[in-house]
């Protein structure tokens, strides 16, 4: 559990929902760490930029890109 509340689809902006929207069609939800970084919506648009540009980024073998995912998640702890 968070020690931050979120912000809901109630609460949300027009550019918060624009980006939550854009994340459920994506992976079917919207992650807690996404509803607690639009409290600050620059934020939230800076790592929703990066998401993007890592999807498209197709010079690298989609499974090694997956790897190193996995490797600095491990590196870093962190559990999502």
């Amino acid at each position: 559990m968070a020690r931050i509340e979120g912000i809901s689809d109630k609460q949300a902006s027009m550019f918060v929902s624009t980006i939550y929207s854009g994340t459920r069609r994506k992976i079917g939800r919207v992650p807690e760490p996404s509803r607690i970084a639009a409290h600050q919506p620059r934020l939230l648009g800076g790592l929703a930029g990066m998401e993007l540009a890592q999807a498209g980024m197709h010079s690298v073998d989609p499974v090694v890109k997956a790897l190193a995912d996995i490797k600095t998640a491990m590196l870093i702890g962190c559990p999502f």
